[in-house]
């Protein structure tokens, strides 16, 4: 077995290093600790990960020069010493030691004296580090990159610093009722039966919010497919993509298919064809995994295919399309946090030249008349209004409409959502129609 410190000091090196991510890394080493450890490894990850930028800062003060590339193990040694020391009930001085036996397993034993150093003066003087860094350090009293918070105080002037505090608050455990199989309402009271606390959501109908979060094993109905996890702004997607009885639907850049399940649980024996498609070929047992647990597979076709291109389309147009599409995941930091560590600023221009890329494909193969509902999981308007404001200006035949509900901060095109305390992430929403060549829609 590895030792549960070290695993997470290699998970939190990759991250630095750039190779990889939590999603990527995490599964493998939670088979290489003990089973008792692997909530700790969970804890330790996330939150150093969640606090990064803060530690990171509070390490180039403690430290008379910074640790060179080649020592990002020593680097990420010592912020889970301090995360550990901010965060963890474990004792000060198992803390300690703990810490400085570690650098001697990463054989960097020149180090553990300065390992010691730096933790100790933190525990004796943390108060007053703390007050001293919060007014002096940027990185230390907001925690997110430099880049993502000058953009977001120009993006929502008005919105910028909430967004950062919610960001860095652990996000609540929302789970889907599967339509399908029962109603809110009996799957609530099978909870509370259990003893498990919840309230009902706000904006979707077939939302429940757990009091706590906990394995879904432990979820009664779990495995029966009478739920999922899923946030509950992503549940919205279902009653905006509006199916009609009889119609053709496409779901693009599927996986890992909770949206294309919530659609087939609402539309499973009305719509005409419900296709999904999914450019990584190893995300989509992902889907059909989801699919049979919900007993869902037998309503939908899943091709491998890429939604900027028809390879995998067999030439019949869609009623309805749900773009659900690649982004910066700016609006999930707070489940995702390594996102502050591995997104960049010049990413965006990479991810909204893809974005018009598939809304142009997926264009021509939507039906005059039809529907398309274009989601991002992102709070940056590059990903988002402007994609869709751009995409309208190029297109005669694209008709923005705005949607049909009451949350949300509307804007000029769709409608952004924020993370919110208790309940949804950050997410974006805008619907198009195709008009018919006459330019009249009955929309």
């Amino acid at each position: 077995m590895t030792d549960v410190r070290l695993a997470a000091t290699q998970i939190l090196t990759s991250l630095l290093q750039q190779q990889g991510s939590l999603s990527s890394l995490l599964p493998d080493y939670l088979k290489q600790v003990s089973a008792r450890d692997t909530g700790l490894l969970q804890q330790l990850v996330y939150g150093t990960t969640r606090e990064y930028f803060r530690l990171d800062a509070l390490t180039q003060y403690l430290l008379k020069k910074p640790f060179q590339a080649k020592d990002a193990d020593l680097q990420a040694c010592l912020l889970i010493g301090l995360y550990q020391l901010r965060e963890l009930r474990i004792p000060e001085h198992a803390v300690i030691h703990e810490t400085v036996e570690l650098a001697k397993r990463l054989n960097k034993e020149w180090a553990t004296g300065l390992i010691n150093a730096v933790l100790r003066r933190y525990q004796r003087e943390a108060v007053e580090l703390d007050q001293q860094l919060s007014q002096q350090s940027d990185l230390y009293h907001w925690n997110h990159p430099e880049w993502m918070v000058t953009k977001l105080q120009h993006n929502w002037p008005d919105h910028w610093q909430q967004i950062l505090i919610q960001n860095d608050i652990r996000a609540p455990m929302t789970l889907r009722v599967n339509k399908h199989l029962l109603t809110t309402e009996t799957f609530h009271s099978k909870l509370a039966e259990e003893g498990i606390h919840a309230q009902l959501g706000q904006l979707s109908a077939q939302a429940i919010i757990l009091e706590e979060p906990m394995d879904v094993l432990d979820i009664p109905g779990f495995d029966l497919g009478e739920c999922s996890v899923q946030d509950e702004a992503a549940q919205l997607s279902a009653a905006l993509l509006d199916v009609q009885p009889g119609e053709r639907v496409l779901d693009a850049c599927a996986a890992p298919g909770g949206k294309l399940c919530h659609l087939l649980e609402h539309h499973a024996n009305s719509a005409a064809q419900v296709d999904a498609v999914e450019l990584n070929p190893l995300r989509i047992p992902r889907i059909r995994e989801n699919l049979n647990r919900l007993q869902l597979s037998e309503y939908c076709r899943v091709f491998e295919g890429d939604a900027s291109s028809q390879d995998w389309w067999d030439g019949v147009a869609y009623d309805r399309i749900l773009v659900d599409a690649p982004c910066s995941g700016s609006g999930v930091i707070r489940r995702n946090p390594d996102i502050k560590l591995l997104r960049q600023n010049e990413d965006l221009l990479k991810l909204a030249t893809l974005q018009m890329a598939i809304l142009e494909n997926l264009w021509q193969i939507l039906k005059p008349g039809g529907t398309l509902l274009y989601a991002t999981c992102s709070i940056f308007p590059q990903e988002n209004e402007r994609i869709i404001e751009r995409f309208c200006k190029q297109h005669t035949d694209a008709l923005h409409q705005p949607l049909a509900i009451s949350t949300g901060l509307v804007r000029p095109y769709g409608t952004q959502f924020f993370p919110q305390l208790n309940s949804h992430d950050g997410f974006f929403y805008a619907k198009l129609i195709k008009l018919p060549a006459n330019g009249i829609s009955d929309a």
